[in-house]
């Protein structure tokens, strides 16, 4: 991430070293960006959790929703499904080492969140 902006001799400015690849901070927002992603990871911090439960604590979300960003963090080895085997059946989330890697600055994400102007509450 070292594009920079140059003028030439007639001042007209040009990228010097522009991003023609998504960038770290785009592949890591692409990753992480998702709507609900952040909430999904940051309540599987303290353990498993079940499905249903998991819909409970992320009030808003659609179940929908929920499986979709479950599927996707699955599929990219941030979150373990494990299938129990009660009556009836159940699913349960955790994190993996990997997804436990995303914790320390979703940690950082909620302190800055926090120290925001009224202005910058979220309406949908």
């Amino acid at each position: 991430m070292s594009a920079r902006l140059k003028s030439d001799e007639a001042q007209k400015k040009q990228a010097d070293r522009g991003c023609f690849q998504p960038c770290s901070i785009e592949i890591g927002m692409r990753i992480l960006g998702g709507k609900w992603t952040g909430s999904i990871l940051w309540h599987l911090k303290d353990g498993p959790v079940r499905f249903n439960d998991l819909s409970r604590m992320i009030g808003g979300a659609s179940k929908k929703m929920i499986t979709e960003r479950l599927r996707q963090l699955e599929a990219q080895g941030l979150v373990d499904r494990k299938v129990m085997q009660t009556s009836p059946v159940s699913v349960e989330y955790s994190l993996t080492d990997f997804g436990c890697t995303a914790l320390g600055f979703l940690e950082k994400l909620r302190q800055w969140s926090e120290t925001l102007p009224d202005r910058f509450s979220v309406v949908d």
